[in-house]
């Protein structure tokens, strides 16, 4: 059976995604299996989340809809067919969604229908730990401004490659057959002042359910499947090392007492006879002076 860890595994690799709940932005994402789910979604401020087996949706499934007596599975499927479209900004007409703040975190409630009767569902969203909004938010954001910093100098890279074989074109007497093609050689500084001072507002007037846009919740996929493969990859390194003797590591902790012999071998060497003679240091070898190669200055 998939246990929890395992569906945060796959969740991990599930976009967020922009929703609205009346006029509340949040964004989101969720994973179901058959034998449970797990949902994660923050309005930037906070973050919840709910975790829950197939046993639990069952209890909840029977005390919301008392009218429909159909298998746990098919309560999932229903619940997924709902939660997807909405995740992908496609939500079922018929079915409505609505958010509140609860004492102990954010309930989401589902209207919808099910075999011709009225499906209800609610989930009951706990603040996240610490350690799963680094995992699912904050390390895949800066693994993210950092690989769209090395994009953005790569680019800057190929438009001053650009520039110059335009201008090796010019200076080689070709012309524009279009002037109105005619582009400017590129200046990074003032690239950099006209985004900050003019395209930068414009992003930031932009509302925070934006955050992520397709292409991003491509990026983001991307980041993460390579930190798990990463992961992954120092595991396996991991195991193949093993762990280190103990012995090697704090040496033996009651070292033998010397024998009678290693005594006796350890006086004469710390005695040295009268009549043998002193040992002279030995000094450090002249080396050979490089020879001059003939005819490069006679």
């Amino acid at each position: 059976m998939e246990g929890s860890e395992e569906l945060e595994s796959s969740l991990l690799t599930q976009p967020w995604a922009s929703v609205c709940f009346g006029k509340s932005t949040f964004l989101a994402k969720v994973c179901f299996r058959d034998t449970g789910y797990i949902l994660l979604i923050s309005d930037l401020s906070s973050v919840w989340y709910e975790s829950a087996d197939a046993e639990a949706v069952g209890q909840r499934s029977k005390e919301l809809n008392k009218r429909l007596t159909v298998h746990v599975s098919s309560f999932l499927h229903r619940l997924c067919n709902l939660m997807c479209p909405l995740l992908a900004g496609q939500p079922d007409a018929t079915t409505s969604f609505s958010c509140h703040h609860t004492a102990s975190g954010l309930s989401l409630h589902v209207k919808s229908e099910l075999s011709g009767l009225p499906f209800y569902w609610d989930f009951h969203c706990c603040p996240a730990p610490v350690e799963m909004v680094s995992r699912h938010l904050v390390r895949p954001l800066i693994r993210m401004s950092l690989a769209l910093q090395y994009q953005v100098q790569e680019l800057i890279s190929l438009l001053l490659q650009k520039d110059a074989e335009i201008e090796d074109y010019r200076e080689s007497g070709a012309a524009l057959s279009r002037d109105r093609l005619r582009t400017e050689p590129f200046q990074e500084e003032a690239f950099q002042q006209s985004f900050m001072a003019e395209t930068l507002p414009q992003i930031c007037g932009v509302g925070e359910g934006q955050a992520f846009a397709s292409a991003l919740r491509q990026l983001y996929t991307a980041v993460v499947q390579q930190e798990a493969k990463q992961a992954r990859k120092r595991q396996r390194s991991e195991d193949t090392e093993g762990p280190v003797p103990t012995a090697e590591i704090t040496g033996h902790p009651h070292p033998p007492p010397p024998s009678q012999e290693d005594e006796t071998a350890s006086s004469s060497e710390g005695t040295t006879p009268a009549s043998s003679p002193a040992q002279k240091p030995r000094l450090p070898a002249a080396k050979a002076k490089p020879k001059a190669a003939k005819g490069l200055f006679s």
